[in-house]
């Protein structure tokens, strides 16, 4: 791996000629670009005439539990590599990762990194699974996906830690190249992904409803509930009661606390009882596994077994104990629990 003055620029794909510019066509914001400006997303950029994309570069690499993503259901208790690069095609207000994903220069990266170095380093450090992660992945999706076909080379899983915002044209093969996805479900209302992530929900529905119908991958759903904003009971049923319909009752769902960040300072943390009435509704509407993040609540960590309700995956923060899972089933009762397990 090189210090980051190496970074380089390749050319992009999913674009257009558009009169006197060019169209991006990667994800919903089709940014129309004159000669020299960048996307929205930062890392691609009109210059003369072609699309180009930052590749091969990162802003962080670290060894973590996958339970951080957070994936409870897939390789529990296995270690990760997890990198990013820089810059989002969201603009979340409330981002917990802003100095990363809304860079105004590259001062973020921190070194540069071939699809085959990442790969190494992820078989260097025992790891079973690479995330792609820290900034939306999906804006980068060249160097991904060439990342991810090193990786399955080699017997490395692939992780997708995403906000799901992404064209039909690019989904397929962004998506053919991962094994498992955690997407961050903002909110459940168009004016809440307008007003907070300048950004449109229907994009990501449907890009959920082609993960879940249309792959193999394993799927979980994290949403960070914002005091005031997006956690009343009626918009989390609402959120639930879709969740049921179109993706299924065992769709693992993580329930996150916010914490005062960017451009909501001012803002109080999310309060652990909100977290735990979130859990209950989405029990109540029919899910099997409901989680709770950034809140000491060991309880609510926990895989039960829907069925006889006993404990399948203990954990501690995200450390993992005891696992009562065998051949994918309860061993107390032989449900099966859904998820991908070692």
């Amino acid at each position: 791996m090189r210090p980051p003055n190496d970074a380089f620029l390749r050319s992009a794909r999913w674009w257009k000629s558009c009169g006197q510019g060019i169209q991006c066509l990667l994800c919903p914001r089709h940014c129309i670009l004159n000669d020299g400006e960048r996307g929205f997303c930062f890392v691609r950029q009109n210059i003369q005439g072609t699309l180009k994309t930052l590749y091969g570069v990162t802003s962080g690499l670290a060894v973590d539990p996958i339970e951080k993503k957070p994936l409870f259901h897939f390789l529990p208790g296995s270690q990760i590599l997890s990198f990013g690069t820089i810059g989002c095609n969201l603009g979340c207000s409330f981002c917990q990762n802003w100095r990363i994903s809304n860079p105004c220069d590259n001062s973020q990266i921190v070194c540069c990194a071939q699809p085959q170095e990442i790969c190494a380093a992820a078989k260097k450090e025992k790891c079973s699974s690479v995330a792609f992660t820290y900034n939306e992945p999906i804006i980068s999706a060249e160097y991904v996906i060439d990342v991810a076909k090193e990786c399955q080379k080699k017997g490395i899983k692939t992780v997708a830690v995403t906000a799901g915002y992404i064209c039909a044209g690019a989904r397929e093969e962004f998506f053919r190249s991962m094994d498992a996805a955690n997407v961050d479900l903002k909110g459940f209302s168009s004016e809440f992904y307008q007003k907070f992530c300048s950004a449109a929900l229907d994009p990501i529905l449907e890009t959920l409803i082609y993960i879940k119908k249309k792959t193999q991958i394993w799927l979980e759903l994290t949403n960070l509930l914002l005091p005031g904003q997006n956690d009343s009971l009626s918009e989390i049923e609402a959120m639930c009661r879709w969740i049921v319909r179109h993706l299924g009752v065992d769709v693992p769902l993580h329930f996150s606390a916010f914490h005062p960040d960017h451009k909501f300072l001012d803002s109080e943390p999310t309060p652990e009882d909100v977290l735990l009435k979130a859990r209950d509704v989405a029990w109540r509407c029919g899910m099997h596994y409901v989680y709770t993040g950034n809140i000491a609540d060991i309880e609510s960590t926990k895989t039960f077994c829907y069925h006889c309700g006993k404990v399948l995956i203990e954990r501690k923060g995200h450390a993992v104990g005891k696992i009562n899972i065998k051949n994918g089933c309860c061993v107390f009762c032989q449900t099966r629990c859904q998820g991908y397990f070692a």
